[in-house]
């Protein structure tokens, strides 16, 4: 009987991992309380150490499985359209959506957790897994522009990583807005405004008349 004790009951685990990060999510690291995550998952405490193991484990478990979901869903929005600037604007008017959609806790996994980061409080593999996560959508957007250089479809000299940078830096703002609660119509605006920055080329000098 006693070697029954403290043994996850029947349950399913992707539905309990999806209701922690929700918690993890709203809250950080740092922020989100036992208490809150049984709750969430419906295990007790026992059975959530059983099934996951500490904190920290199930926190690095809810990141990794929110990170491969984002790097499905980013990737495939920026490598499906030809045209390198339409398949950027899509890409970030769909992350400001999946910014403020009022299903989830709003802003994003990474960037909320971030906050968490240099904390005495904060274990380390925590900390480093989220530094490491922070750079993803740069990256994504990086991959995506040198295919753009590789193409042609960047003016000659404009250089795909500070671009890249400038556009994954403008997601990270609207992040911290949608979080605040700002409506996805306000920042929509910000990409519009951000668009206005993509590179043109020069037009073509014109020849003297003789």
């Amino acid at each position: 009987m006693n070697a029954e004790r403290g043994r996850p009951r029947s349950f399913d685990t992707d539905t309990a991992l999806d209701r922690a990060t929700e918690v993890f999510w709203r809250h950080g690291f740092q922020g989100a309380s036992m208490a809150e995550l049984t709750a969430a998952t419906g295990l007790s405490k026992p059975s959530l150490y059983a099934a996951f193991g500490d904190k920290e484990a199930l926190y690095l478990r809810c990141l990794q499985r929110y990170g491969a979901r984002q790097v499905e869903m980013q990737t495939a929005l920026l490598d499906s359209e030809p045209d390198a600037r339409r398949a950027v604007e899509g890409f970030m008017r769909a992350m400001v959506r999946f910014q403020t959609d009022p299903r989830l806790p709003g802003g994003c996994f990474v960037v909320n957790g971030t906050a968490d980061c240099g904390g005495t409080t904060t274990p380390p593999a925590v900390d480093e897994a989220l530094r490491g996560a922070s750079g993803g959508v740069e990256q994504r957007l990086f991959r995506r522009l040198q295919r753009a250089e590789r193409e042609g479809q960047l003016p000659p000299g404009i250089k795909a990583k500070p671009l890249a940078t400038q556009l994954a830096s403008v997601l990270t703002g609207t992040a911290v807005m949608a979080k605040a609660g700002q409506p996805c119509s306000r920042l929509d605006e910000v990409i519009g405004a951000a668009m206005l920055a993509w590179p043109v080329p020069a037009p073509p000098a014109r020849t003297r008349a003789r």
